[in-house]
């Protein structure tokens, strides 16, 4: 799954990595990812998301290709 977002709109240059339970997301993008339990957000420096993705090496893949440092929360 991928969410689009126009990157090159954020403001620094630190994104943060966290997974995400799906239990915890709203019902349709609960139903966009059938049979996950977790996904992977990235966030800008504020705390917004920005976008969420299948994978923890997508999220770091994707901030990087849009020029972010990616870090990972735990």
């Amino acid at each position: 799954m991928q969410t689009p977002v126009e990157m090159a709109q954020v403001g620094g240059r630190t994104v943060y990595v966290k997974t995400v339970a799906v239990a915890d997301l709203p019902k349709d993008v609960q139903a966009s990812v059938p049979g996950r339990t977790q996904l992977y957000a990235v966030h800008d420096e504020a705390g917004e998301q920005l976008a969420l993705v299948a994978d923890r090496k997508m999220a770091f893949v994707l901030a990087r290709q849009h020029d972010y440092a990616p870090v990972a929360v735990h």
